[in-house]
């Protein structure tokens, strides 16, 4: 079993497929297929156990969010768990240590154990999960639980930033170009993760929800953060917008949203003194679409570059939020 294991880290750490599209939620991984293979091949030994959700202990390595499981986000497992009579694709277990709350660590399959466990409490207590003990070492089950998440969609970028911050130093003693070789990414590419999970709590609270922060706003924000007296400015608009996020949530309007955040900060951290202008950053479809330029004498310069199939409708809508924003003003619905 642990050479099966083993032989995926090997085989499946490589070029992960493309995350399902909208529809596609019950689309297998890569890995899933693995599994699901192996446990309908397996007997004896190497067959898969059934065991209760209660009787596993969530390892900490894995960055899936736990507490942001729900129902509604687990709807279609649910559902198929329920009509199949037990989850196909089996879970990955080791044992937890003699003297140990619970026999079994959840290794991989969060989803899985959470859906079972609401349907034993919806219904269902008969079910059990479906599972493959193995032996792995900490450092191979941050591995494989690395593959299963990046072919998963609702894994936000900054939990798994966050993840790979704490694994370094856990797993391969604060060295990246290790932890990069292990992981098949390029040094650049751990760096800019890195990166992300390190930007300040009052610059991550000031988008509407973690899964708008991405890697690519990170690259923009954190060289801004390196100078003191920009990073003050900068953290000090951050703490604004997180409360205007707050008081809009409270009144049910809609959030900032993050390409307004985005020039926010980084207007913030333009020299307060003089006449000197700031350059906003314009953002549409995940890309700079142009600037706009605004000097303390409250002049705004634009500068757009439109393409012939540009979306007029969100380049309009990005081109008034920029300019709200140049205003030092909430946005309103």
């Amino acid at each position: 079993m642990t050479r099966f294991i083993r032989d995926l880290l090997a085989t499946l750490s490589y070029e992960p497929p493309a995350r399902p599209g909208p529809g596609d939620e019950d689309a297998l991984s890569r890995l899933d297929e693995r599994l699901a293979g192996f446990a309908a091949r397996g007997n004896g030994a190497k067959s898969a156990i059934s065991i209760q959700p209660g009787e596993c202990s969530v390892w900490d390595g894995n960055p899936r969010d736990q507490p942001g499981l729900t129902a509604d986000s687990c709807r279609s497992l649910i559902e198929s768990i329920a009509s199949e009579g037990g989850n196909r694709i089996p879970v990955l277990v080791r044992l937890n240590p003699p003297g140990s709350e619970r026999p079994y660590q959840m290794l991989v399959g969060s989803r899985r154990r959470f859906s079972v466990d609401w349907l034993n409490h919806n219904g269902r207590p008969e079910l059990r999960l479906s599972a493959l003990v193995v032996d792995l070492s900490d450092e191979e089950a941050f591995r494989l639980a690395d593959i299963e998440n990046r072919e998963r969609a609702d894994i936000s970028e900054l939990d798994r930033a966050r993840s790979y911050n704490q694994a370094v130093d856990r797993f391969y003693g604060g060295v990246q170009s290790r932890m990069a070789e292990a992981l098949n990414l390029s040094n650049s590419q751990l760096s800019r993760l890195l990166a992300l999970a390190q930007l300040p709590d009052e610059v991550v609270s000031a988008f509407a929800t973690k899964d708008e922060l991405r890697v690519r706003y990170s690259e923009l924000l954190t060289p801004l953060l390196r100078r003191p007296d920009q990073r003050g400015r900068m953290i000090a608009e951050a703490r604004l917008i997180g409360e205007q996020q707050q008081a809009l949530a409270a009144r049910g309007d809609r959030m900032i949203p993050p390409a307004t955040v985005l020039a926010r900060l980084r207007g913030a951290a333009a020299p307060s003194g003089g006449e000197e202008a700031r350059d906003i950053a314009i953002i549409a479809g995940g890309a700079r679409i142009g600037r706009a330029k605004a000097s303390r004498s409250g002049t705004l310069t634009v500068d757009l570059n439109i393409t012939e199939d540009a979306d007029l409708d969100e380049l309009f809508a990005r081109l008034r939020e920029t300019i709200v924003a140049a205003r030092g003003q909430p946005i309103m619905p």
